[in-house]
């Protein structure tokens, strides 16, 4: 059996059959004879066209399914890397998640507050099998977000792995990778609850809302 096969099979979160994400998909390549340009055109789309909102809703598996991210236009980390996954498997490009646990040298204050500091338990980036090679993308911070907050943006050229800079333009320090928690050739979510949980206390989820409330006030 093809071991690429599991990483090109619709599921659940990662649907990428549905007619949606295939549209879609299907259109940021056209035009594109090579994979690796293909995988290039559909990650500058997450990264850029899905604004990032860590405070998106994470509760649920719902959460995370792709065509569901492609309609509201925004996630954070793993929501965004649902979608690339969703739409490199349309285009037959094997895809898989990886998760880590990173150090945000550079989150704000309140978010510093709701985390109980700066170590983020569940980040997720992809993996896409071009020209034989997985190579790591993270489409995770939109351009705009990095230029309002001087952040450096994650460029991916198809051919290299992209992940979070650990420097902003400045050389002060961004995102320090600090445990690897494996790839994934679905969304694990229960696994993604319980890392929370541990890390950040039982009670996160409802600390969550409650400063999701509180955005929505100010």
């Amino acid at each position: 059996m093809d071991p690429m096969i599991a990483y090109l099979r619709s599921t659940s979160t990662i649907d990428c059959d549905s007619a949606v994400i295939r549209e879609k998909a299907q259109g940021l390549t056209r035009g594109r004879q090579e994979v690796w340009d293909k995988a290039r055109s559909l990650f500058h789309f997450v990264r850029d066209e899905i604004r990032y909102n860590f405070y998106a809703p994470s509760d649920k598996p719902e959460y995370y399914r792709a065509s569901r991210i492609l309609e509201t236009r925004e996630g954070f980390c793993i929501q965004k890397a649902v979608l690339l996954a969703a739409l490199a498997r349309a285009m037959g490009i094997p895809a898989r998640l990886h998760l880590a646990a990173i150090r945000n040298h550079l989150a704000p204050a309140k978010l510093r507050k709701l985390m109980r500091g700066n170590v983020f338990p569940t980040h997720g980036y992809d993996e896409l099998h071009i020209e034989g090679h997985w190579i790591k993308a993270a489409p995770t911070f939109d351009l705009k977000m990095c230029q309002d907050n001087r952040f450096t943006p994650v460029e991916f050229d198809g051919r290299h792995d992209a992940v979070l800079p650990a420097f902003n333009p400045d050389g002060k320090p961004h995102i320090e990778y600090v445990d690897d928690l494996g790839y994934y050739e679905d969304l694990p979510f229960e696994n993604i609850i319980a890392w929370r949980l541990e890390a950040l206390g039982p009670d996160f989820f409802e600390r969550m809302r409650q400063a999701v409330a509180a955005r929505k006030d100010a």
